[in-house]
């Protein structure tokens, strides 16, 4: 398949976790602890999990959110129309990049984002959370197992279960990648070495890691004042948790600890990259106040973001063309965001492609960069001039 003679991964392509995925899914002993959704409807988020509601009730039910989502809903029916009667099922999804035309996909949660952010939960309850999501994954990735990967969920409340359940995903059942969320639990940083041999354990096995925010809960989010409106959370928390993360793992040394780690900033934008990396740069330069502050680092903040960090663009982000004047064109990576309901399914390649981009430019997010952050390989995206496309998706 190809889109106008460029093949296209989607870095970040969702799915519907049904709403009795941890019912039917979890260790038996955990049934009655497990995650329980809200209102059984697929669009809903919302879970209830150890005496928790999340997203908060008081925003997430307030009149005008309630209001909006049905809107939204309702004006994105049509495009979804086939999805919603087949209950979001794997072979939907395989029909959903059919008629976006995406190749190959690496596929995230959405349910599946929320409980992971909430302070103080039981490890082997969070343990258990995260081996049935994965356990789920696998089978709905078994539609058609040569274009949808999986990234896997990491219990990050103990990191010797998060090591063990990383390494799962990735020998027993072939995932990709291994995401979590960006906004800190339990208060340790990302660059507290607590973590460290987590990171240890994702780089050996030579999968990414990828950071990606999921809405507002509980812990401790930096833009979670502007609430209500729970819009107003939204607009910031995305890009800002991501500049938060990048700040822990680059500028608290983790990059320099760890030299062949992969690390993605997704669904976050990319277009404040080039200001933030300059602004980092200008606070850690060798001789500043802040260089003495962080002296093990011994590359600019810049230098570690091109040679390990990724960034995902959205398919209409106009402002992102600058980063190809700043040079990073090597580390963005393209991403659709079905099934949500701010994606432009099945539009989303279309619009990408009237981007201000040069051809290389695209074909390099369309696929190359996706291909290198994911482990498949190198590839050439385009091929309108011989006639066929790249060559084979390694697994």
């Amino acid at each position: 398949m190809a889109r106008d003679g460029f093949k296209v991964m989607d870095s970040d392509m969702h799915i519907f976790e049904p709403p009795d995925l941890w019912e039917r899914y979890i260790d038996p002993k955990f049934k009655d602890r497990a995650p329980k959704c809200a209102t059984g409807e697929a669009r809903d988020f919302g879970m209830r999990l150890e005496g928790y509601t999340i997203p908060n009730p008081k925003i997430h039910d307030e009149p005008r959110a309630v209001k909006g989502r049905q809107q939204a809903e309702e004006n994105q029916r049509a495009r979804y129309e086939s999805s919603i009667a087949r209950g979001w099922n794997p072979l939907s999804q395989v029909d959903a990049m059919d008629a976006e035309g995406i190749d190959v996909a690496v596929l995230y949660p959405s349910r599946a984002l929320v409980p992971f952010g909430i302070d103080g939960l039981d490890p082997e309850l969070a343990d258990a959370i995260a081996m049935a999501y994965n356990n789920w994954l696998y089978d709905f990735c078994q539609a058609d197992p040569s274009r949808m990967y999986g990234a896997g969920m990491v219990p990050v409340y103990d990191v010797n279960l998060a090591v063990k359940e990383a390494r799962r995903c990735v020998e027993k059942l072939g995932f990709r990648g291994i995401f979590m969320r960006p906004t800190v639990i339990n208060g340790r940083s990302w660059h507290n070495k607590y973590y460290d041999p987590l990171w240890h354990e994702i780089e050996a096995l030579g999968v990414p890691i990828g950071f990606h925010e999921g809405g507002s809960v509980p812990g401790p989010q930096a833009s979670k004042y502007l609430e209500p409106p729970e819009v107003l959370h939204q607009i910031c928390s995305h890009p800002l948790e991501m500049m938060l993360s990048a700040t822990s793992m680059i500028g608290g040394g983790v990059l320099e600890r760890f030299p062949k780690l992969r690390v993605a900033y997704l669904e976050g934008n990319c277009s404040w990259l080039p200001w933030f990396l300059w602004r980092m740069d200008e606070v850690l330069e060798p001789g500043s106040w802040g260089s003495f502050q962080q002296p093990d680092l011994t590359m600019l903040p810049s230098e570690y973001f091109r040679r390990q960090c990724f960034v995902s663009v959205e398919c209409d982000e106009l402002p992102a063309q600058y980063l190809e004047h700043a040079g990073f064109v090597d580390n963005v990576i393209f991403s659709t965001d079905y099934p949500h309901l701010d994606a432009k399914y099945p539009e989303a390649v279309i619009n990408f492609l009237e981007m201000p981009f040069s051809a290389d430019t695209k074909r390099k997010l369309l696929w190359d960069n996706c291909a290198r952050y994911y482990g498949f390989g190198e590839g050439r995206a385009l091929a309108e001039h011989e006639g066929e496309l790249t060559e084979g998706v390694e697994r």
